[in-house]
């Protein structure tokens, strides 16, 4: 049964040249240009008289570290209210339970097929043969381990938060810093949700609460978001001194064999899905591109999903009640890019380096740890952990995780976008197969490619409750 959510939007009434300033997209364009023209050029100018960062490298540091500072700062609130709300919300639909397995299983069914194509193009390029000169092995900054995994769930406090303090004793000075830990955020996200649903009309007033305080911190997140262009032309710039040209060359290969991977699964695989599911194609990237787009530059699934659940549900028609479970709990364990194509080839990167052949049971094991242990990027920037799940599975050299972290930004990006693009594409497949999905909106003609933009964003309030009382009867 198909939902009526359609609005009535004013007629647009802004010429051409001023749409195309006032694109999100050509925005992003034009601050990833501008920041590969200030890379180069900072690059160029080589470090100050001291030795350090010269002045428009460091500004350019500045920039993207506290870009992406502002993402982390509301990811704590973000997916805890983010999970308790979803969780809360499988109350108003039918069939809440079948929902949630649907979603998993095809989590698990596009995670399988993205393994399996990062295993045979790294067999088949074969980027550890081909690495280039200049490689160092080293320590990765963090290690994932199936027992780290398992006992990581355990919250060591509410929020999972904690603390660790370095101590330069030639300056005498410590410094004091907090972090988080995720997984330990989504576990006590869970059993608040279950318990609250367990309680009843008494835990009305504090899930009320909750779906409120979700909407004021996606506000302030969309903020964020808005300011993104900015925080582009920084990170890209960063990334251009940082790393420059020749490391990218002496890993071209297993930069090449990723992306390579990356497009055949966002632009193959997911069409082919989409259209045996009996959906238009062009209507899936109309529809997911602006999240697509945000979680490239952002390399953040979790500071996307406010975009993603947005064009989830307002682009290709999923039902509200269903799209806030499905896109958070995608936002942390559906990592096609991270999880499942980059483990894969990285492993066999690795290996081939070394010069270790990898049995057939270890290739089982690579799909095993990227179908089931994918929760473990928990929807943050970077791989490292997974990566070192996968290499201390199969008895790798863990210091070979040294020899990628000198691309990993410029790889991450990819991986993040097609993270993203499938955190939308299962719950509108899962939405289509349980005959839920909104086909009309599906269907709906874009204004080129909408940003979500404010207008829209408050819905009135008879629609939004016709359109969940709709969603909880088919």
């Amino acid at each position: 049964m198909s939902q009526t959510t359609a609005r009535t939007k004013a007629p647009d009434t802004r010429g051409p040249v001023r749409k195309l300033l006032t694109s999100f997209g050509f925005q992003i364009l034009v601050a990833l240009i501008l920041g590969v023209v200030a890379g180069l050029i900072g690059k160029q100018l080589g470090p100050d008289e001291a030795g350090g960062a010269n002045g428009l490298a460091a500004t350019l540091a500045t920039i993207g570290s506290s870009y992406v500072t502002l993402l982390k700062a509301a990811v704590i609130p973000l997916v805890f209210t983010a999970i308790v709300a979803s969780i809360s919300n499988l109350r108003r639909v039918q069939n809440a339970a079948r929902l949630a397995g649907q979603t998993l299983l095809w989590f698990a069914i596009t995670a399988f097929i993205a393994v399996i194509i990062g295993i045979v193009l790294g067999v088949t390029v074969q980027p550890g043969a081909r690495a280039g000169d200049g490689l160092t092995p080293s320590d990765p900054y963090a290690v994932g381990t199936w027992w780290n995994f398992l006992t990581g769930l355990i919250p060591q406090n509410f929020l999972g938060l904690t603390a660790s303090t370095a101590v330069d004793f030639e300056a005498q000075k410590a410094t004091t810093s907090v972090g988080f830990n995720v997984l330990q955020i989504i576990v006590v996200a869970v059993a608040v949700g279950i318990a609250a649903i367990k309680v009843g009309r008494r835990a009305e007033p504090f899930l009320a609460f909750t779906e409120s305080l979700l909407k004021v911190i996606q506000r302030v997140l969309w903020w964020i978001i808005r300011i993104a262009p900015i925080g582009t032309f920084g990170l890209i710039g960063n990334a251009v001194i940082q790393y420059g040209w020749d490391k990218l060359t002496s890993l071209a290969w297993f930069a090449g064999a990723i992306y390579i991977g990356l497009a055949i699964v966002l632009f193959v695989v997911y069409p082919v899905l989409i259209k045996t599911h009996g959906l238009s194609i062009k209507q899936y990237f109309t529809g997911v591109w602006p999240a697509v787009t945000v979680a490239f530059f952002s390399r953040s699934s979790i500071g996307t999903l406010p975009v993603t659940e947005r064009v989830t549900e307002r682009n290709l028609g999923v039902p509200s009640s269903y799209a806030s479970f499905a896109v958070p709990l995608g936002a942390t364990t559906k990592m096609d890019g991270c999880a499942a194509i980059y483990p894969a080839i990285a492993a066999i990167f690795v290996a081939q380096f070394y010069g270790i052949e990898l049995s057939f049971v270890q290739y089982l094991l690579i799909v095993l740890v990227s179908v089931v242990g994918s929760a473990a990027t928990a929807g943050t920037t970077g791989a490292v952990v997974m990566l070192t799940l996968t290499l201390s599975t199969l008895g790798l050299p863990l210091d070979g995780v040294g020899l990628l972290l000198a691309i990993d930004p410029i790889l991450d990006m990819g991986r993040t976008a097609v993270n993203v693009a499938g955190q939308a594409l299962v719950p509108t497949i899962v939405a289509k197969r349980e005959g839920i999905l909104d086909v009309d909106l599906y269907n709906a003609q874009r204004e080129g490619l909408p940003f979500a933009d404010d207008s829209a964003d408050e819905e009135p309030e008879a629609t939004a409750d016709a359109a969940e009382g709709e969603a909880a009867r088919v």
